[in-house]
């Protein structure tokens, strides 16, 4: 049986998270009302500010003659694709990392190093190397997040419980066995706070590589708007890349809760 006071307490915390949701809703209306009303009335520029009304009509006359998706799935495959490359390789290194402490000293100050650099000087490099293609796109996002991703699952598994460990080694464990029934389990979150970062910053990478070379996608619909002084579709491509790392975001949120921790 819940008792009242633990009905009481459920009671407002419901009420409580229906506030937070109802605010956030309301301040993010009232502002597209204000500017809407704004760019109406002629108070605002639209030529520099744009307004709700025309970034929707330009997203959806997009979507009536095709073009959206197209740009939408060039840039959401390369942010996979890159999200992938970079799960799968800052994992085994971070393992190399957990497991030797030697090259985890001899990595640490190129790690820091590359970390500081600012990827996108190393744009023009890739496009020289790779191509201007598909490919100096996907590593340009693999090269912003992966350091990052090394970072914070390497710091994950150093400080897996060391009582555990202990306890398994006491009884035989193999090396695999620590790492299956203790590693492991014991860093599923950082693993999924890793993708959730990652995520983003493949996103980010995909974008700053149209940016320098591309013929489709998100990137290339913004820079194409400010190079032909459309600050709508600028804009409307801010908005569907806002969109985009949202339902990315919660597909890995979503993925986080049916996991057993």
């Amino acid at each position: 049986m819940i008792s009242d006071k633990q009905k009481k307490f459920l009671k407002d915390e419901k009420r409580k998270r229906f506030f937070i949701t109802f605010c956030q809703i309301f301040i993010g209306i009232f502002i597209i009302a204000i500017w809407e009303i704004l760019a109406r009335l002629n108070v605002i520029n639209t030529f520099i500010t744009s307004s709700p009304s025309k970034i929707v009509m330009t997203i959806w006359n997009m979507f009536v003659t095709g073009n959206l998706f197209n740009h939408i799935w060039v840039t959401l495959s390369e942010t996979l694709i890159a999200f992938f490359i970079t799960l799968v390789v800052s994992f085994v290194i971070s393992l190399i990392i957990y497991k030797s402490s030697t090259f985890a000293k001899i990595i640490d100050p190129y790690l820091t190093i590359f970390n500081s650099l600012p990827k996108v000087a190393l744009g023009p490099i890739l496009i020289i190397w790779i191509g201007a293609n598909k490919k100096s796109i996907i590593a340009m996002a693999v090269l912003i997040s992966i350091i990052v991703s090394i970072q914070s699952i390497s710091v994950g598994l150093k400080n897996t419980n060391k009582n555990r460990i202990k306890i398994l080694k006491t009884f035989g464990a193999s090396e695999m066995q620590i790492l299956k029934y203790v590693v492991l389990p014991s860093n599923v979150k950082i693993i999924i706070n890793a993708c959730k970062i990652n995520v983003g910053m493949c996103l980010i990478g995909v974008i700053m590589g149209e940016f320098l070379t591309s013929k489709a996608g998100i990137g290339y619909l913004i820079l194409y708007g400010s190079q032909i002084f459309n600050l709508t579709l600028v804009m409307s491509g801010i908005i569907i890349l806002l969109i985009l790392s949202i339902i990315l975001y919660e597909i890995i949120s979503i993925i986080e809760k049916h996991l057993d921790f």
